[in-house]
């Protein structure tokens, strides 16, 4: 089994590069579902109530929305609530991470893992990965779909602001998708590197379905 990373810049595409990968069999690994998961845990929402108080709660959940209002605040205290957040989560998501691949690799039918986390490299889960794919898209065309997604100007900067750097993405990466182009194209390019890692591919995959 082999684990592949995707990285990329802020609406680039690495989802439905994740999805070709899925598509072709491979188990996916959610940094932002993991990160859920995590705070759903009673010992961590003890530590967020005793550090943001009981305003946070949702019954006797975590309001997402409510904390991350708090932690994505541009101002310097909101910069050190999300340094504070990712200190408690980080740990128990790369942990959860490590949990899942070894119950991946107990499983003789699983050729690949992909691990999509936009925080990989800040805290150093490539480390985990055999391959980090790329996706490449220039910035004009990623400002573009994020305002069809309707997020305002200046969004995408933002949420850059609290990963690496494009550069230092791209510098690490072993290979590189192209998603500036058609879904077709970025299916084909998938196929393409899913075969020269010697992956099986059945015939009927080899075509991007419908829902791509």
């Amino acid at each position: 089994m082999i684990v592949i990373g995707v990285a990329g810049g802020v609406a680039s595409g690495k989802s439905l590069v994740t999805q070709c990968f899925q598509h072709f069999g491979a188990t996916v690994l959610d940094g932002d579902q993991i990160g859920h998961e995590v705070l759903q845990q009673r010992e961590l929402i003890r530590q967020i109530v005793d550090r943001w108080g009981d305003g946070i709660l949702n019954g006797d959940q975590i309001d997402r929305s409510l904390l991350a209002k708090i932690v994505f605040a541009r101002t310097p205290e909101g910069l050190a609530s999300l340094q504070e957040l990712e200190q408690m989560t980080h740990p128990r998501i790369g942990e959860k991470i490590k949990d899942k691949l070894k119950l991946a690799r107990q499983d003789a039918s699983c050729q690949a893992c992909v691990l999509d986390a936009p925080v990989m490299f800040k805290v150093g889960w490539d480390k985990l990965c055999d391959k980090i794919v790329f996706v490449d898209v220039p910035e004009r065309i990623r400002i573009e779909r994020s305002k069809e997604r309707g997020w305002s100007d200046g969004e995408v900067a933002r949420r850059e602001s609290n990963q690496v750097s494009i550069q230092l993405k791209r510098s690490k990466a072993t290979d590189v998708i192209d998603n500036a182009g058609s879904v077709e194209a970025t299916f084909n390019q998938a196929v393409k590197l899913w075969l020269e890692w010697r992956l099986d591919l059945p015939g009927e995959l080899r075509e991007p379905p419908s829902l791509f």
